[in-house]
């Protein structure tokens, strides 16, 4: 009786977070997926044509370019971000005065607007008054100049330093109270058998904060696969597409030719891919403990 009256309490607290969150994610996707069968402009009559807009997008170089581009984001916040989160969580970990001033440092983006750091990133790679450039002419390195976010080449590549610089404070954050969780008597253990620095590291932080690490891995690949203000803001996808990301290319798709229908089509896709690099990354970190 205790257990069935727990039970209900639970329901009772969850189910109104769940209705709204069925009505405002669940069913907008099943939404969106449905419009992707459909010529529609966003108002009139919607005509259904089946899987044309998918096939259209199949088709579309821009698509496969805006897939590439997003490939590289999430490869460059997966092994970039995390890797330098997890970096600055073991060195900062402790509470001096130092460390939590570098931490605060740290953690600042987060609380920036996305427009306010796609803006200093815009100064910092301005061709003709951006730091960058200038402090590359002060180290007599007046060939590295570059033009670095209208060169199709690699304007793609200028966005990751934003991008991991926006969001490493968000992984520290996390990894930091995963380090701080690992009980203590496992470190005065390690201490008395001699197990210190990077071998401490490798076979006793990481094996007990793995979850935690197979957590933020999913959060940055679902994250890069959604990003979209920061590009938006500092380039738009261009120039000719070189940035263009998923996300850019369904906004651009839908609202400036107000292909509604077409838009959806492209939103399911990108749920669909993300849904396969996730489950594959999971697929890979399951292998791994069972290896182990």
């Amino acid at each position: 009786m205790h257990a069935l009256r727990s039970r209900r309490f639970i329901w009772m607290g969850l189910g109104p977070t769940l209705i709204l969150y069925a009505l405002f994610v669940f069913v907008p996707v099943i939404w969106s997926a449905y419009y992707g069968f459909f010529n529609w402009s966003g108002i009139g009559e919607a005509k259904f044509i089946g899987l044309d807009n998918y096939a259209e997008i199949l088709r579309d170089p821009v698509f496969w370019r805006a897939l590439k581009n997003n490939v590289i984001f999430v490869l460059a916040s997966v092994f970039g971000q995390v890797p330098l989160a997890l970096m600055l969580a073991v060195l900062l970990h402790k509470s001096n005065l130092l460390q939590r001033f570098l931490r605060s440092a740290v953690f600042l983006p987060m609380v920036l607007s996305t427009v306010v750091i796609g803006m200093i990133w815009q100064y910092i790679y301005h061709p003709q008054i951006g730091i960058l450039n200038f402090l590359l002419d002060a180290l007599g390195l007046e060939n590295w100049k570059l033009e670095w976010l209208s060169d199709r080449n690699i304007a793609i590549y200028s966005l990751i330093p934003p991008l991991i610089w926006s969001y490493v404070g968000l992984y520290l954050i996390i990894f930091m109270s995963a380090l701080q969780n690992i009980p203590g008597e496992i470190h005065d253990a390690a201490k008395i058998d001699g197990v210190s620095g990077a071998r401490k590291l490798v076979t006793i932080t990481l094996p007990m904060i793995k979850n935690t690490v197979q957590v933020a891995v999913i959060l940055c690949i679902s994250g890069s696969l959604k990003s979209f203000d920061l590009v938006y803001i500092m380039t738009k996808g261009g120039p000719a597409h070189a940035s263009e990301l998923l996300a850019t290319y369904m906004y651009n798709s839908t609202f400036t030719t107000y292909r509604y229908g077409f838009g959806s089509a492209i939103s399911t896709t990108i749920m669909v891919i993300s849904l396969l690099l996730i489950g594959t990354s999971q697929w890979l970190t399951s292998r791994k403990k069972g290896r182990a």
